[in-house]
């Protein structure tokens, strides 16, 4: 009787030894891709509830010109870290305690020049556009004497600006580990979800119409209830 079944070969010791290694690395491969795609959610450029921001920032781009051209503009959806600081009576805010608003957030020191001939430009855009969809949130990063940064802002007669600080600078840290603060000033234009629509690093004329129109531009989404 003739046997139609092909012949096998048996296998040798090393390539049976070969087999558990090749399914361990199949199995691991797989893992690590279910890894990589679930924590890109999580991970900081990532966040696909923030997708609306960077739809915006497309939007409103072509409105960063002249004093307001140095805006680096949101590409990729980034939700930021939720800032922890103080107010002026030291009781602890964060920057969750704004959602629902668009939100220019600003890092500055009395040690830092320009950040120090900044800030009449953020006391009058907060004058002119702050209210229920908007607001100027600068945060003052000095280490040493507290009592410092309120004078200046007391003496320079900048009365429109919260006082908000974080003597131990930790705000600055929080986004310089993600790309968000390379010196100062620092501001970031935030929207409503918290999530970013453009940043800057250095000073703008935030008072003057580029400024303006730009910020207005933004606020049109937050004032639509989006």
């Amino acid at each position: 009787m003739t046997n139609d079944m092909p012949e096998t070969t048996p296998l040798k010791p090393a390539a049976m030894r070969r087999i558990p290694l090749v399914v361990g690395a199949v199995l691991v491969g797989a893992v690590l891709g279910y890894v990589g795609v679930s924590s890109f959610k999580r991970a900081p450029g990532g966040d696909t509830a923030c997708t609306g921001a960077v739809e915006l920032a497309k939007k409103i781009a072509p409105l960063a010109h002249g004093e307001v051209a140095a805006l680096t503009m949101a590409t990729t959806p980034l939700r930021l870290p939720d800032l922890a600081f103080e107010d002026a009576d030291g009781k602890p805010k964060k920057l969750s305690d704004w959602r629902g608003k668009t939100v220019l957030v600003n890092l500055w020191a009395t040690w830092c020049v320009p950040c120090r001939k900044e800030m009449p430009a953020l006391d009058s855009l907060q004058a002119k556009l702050g209210g229920k969809d908007f607001e100027v949130v600068a945060i003052n990063i000095d280490t040493r004497d507290p009592d410092k940064p309120k004078a200046f802002l007391k003496d320079a007669n900048l009365t429109r600006l919260d006082y908000f600080s974080d003597q131990k600078a930790k705000v600055f840290q929080d986004l310089k580990n993600i790309g968000k603060a390379l010196g100062m000033p620092t501001s970031l234009l935030v929207d409503a979800k918290g999530c970013e629509i453009a940043n800057i690093a250095g000073p703008a004329e935030w008072a003057s119409d580029d400024a303006i129109n730009l910020v207005k531009a933004a606020l049109q989404p937050a004032a639509a209830g989006f």
